[in-house]
């Protein structure tokens, strides 16, 4: 009883970051809790005597619920929309300088995997997503992932290299089109500001809709001449515009852009959610997080 006890301590010591790993590798928040208390169910069956590194112990478990849960939702999907085609048979080249990032290239890459990731996470198949995941996100030594997936650690690298290609390349296709939508944004504002009709007109989509208020022309109107107090920013990581006044944002206006044009245009002024926003100021050559 002593010892289940002092297991429980730990664990719950340890629950958070099993949580963070369950979470990007599954994408779900319900998911990785249930992955989270399938780990604690086998954990507390399972001999710990022999255990030297709990933590990177309780790591391994999870990975491993966490994969069976990935291919058990691949299966589904299988059944529900037909067998996928089949996956190449890709050969395992040597690995080149080229297809290995450094440490600062991992970590920057890392950091974009909340969005990035969530892009790609259908694309990648179980084995590469917990490569990568584990390697590039917690560090862990691809000859620990590579006993998870039954694999050479020289093949984990290829997985997690290859995982690591098409979160790079979603991210770089997220970073491009949030820049094509800031420019969009600050032209809509700029136009705003001086009250040029003609450049809102050209910025909006013919069917464009503000509030109440519908079509290009009658928008244009609207917001002629106003915005005036409105800042450029990211709003959650996203480009929007925030209405600041006497140093406290009192509304969030956000854009939704179709084929460069903008469709639609909300403004939010509930001082709760707005709270609970992150929002960066943008400002030419940097920025100012409040």
């Amino acid at each position: 009883m002593v010892e289940q006890d002092w297991l429980s301590e730990r664990f719950t010591e340890h629950r958070g970051h099993l949580h963070a790993v369950a979470y990007r590798m599954l994408g779900s928040p319900g998911e990785a809790e249930d992955a989270v208390q399938e780990t604690w169910l086998r954990v507390s069956r399972a001999d710990t005597g022999q255990v030297e590194n709990l933590a990177g112990w309780l790591t391994t478990i999870v990975a491993r619920v966490c994969l069976n849960m990935l291919e058990a939702r691949r299966a589904r999907r299988e059944d529900s929309a037909g067998a996928l085609p089949p996956e190449p048979d890709t050969p395992h080249p040597r690995i080149h300088p080229a297809d290995r990032a450094d440490p600062e290239d991992e970590a920057l890459l890392a950091d974009s995997v909340g969005i990035a990731l969530m892009v790609v996470l259908d694309s990648l198949t179980p084995a590469e997503r917990l490569a990568f995941v584990l390697h590039d996100v917690f560090a862990v030594s691809f000859g620990e992932i590579g006993a998870i997936l039954d694999r050479s650690p020289a093949a984990t690298r290829q997985l997690a290299s290859r995982a690591r290609r098409r979160v790079q390349n979603a991210a770089d296709a997220s970073a491009a089109a949030r820049s094509a939508k800031r420019e969009i944004i600050e032209a809509f504002l700029t136009a705003s500001r001086s009250g040029d009709f003609a450049a809102l007109l050209e910025l909006l989509d013919p069917d464009a809709v503000a509030l109440e208020i519908r079509g290009a022309h009658a928008v244009a109107a609207f917001f002629a001449g106003r915005a005036q107090a409105a800042r450029l920013a990211l709003v959650d990581g996203v480009p929007a515009a925030v209405w600041w006044h006497r140093g406290r944002p009192k509304a969030v206006i956000t854009f939704a852009i179709s084929d460069g044009k903008i469709s639609t245009i909300t403004i939010d002024t509930d001082p709760h959610r707005l709270h609970d926003l992150d929002i960066v100021l943008l400002h030419p050559g940097n920025e100012e997080r409040l």
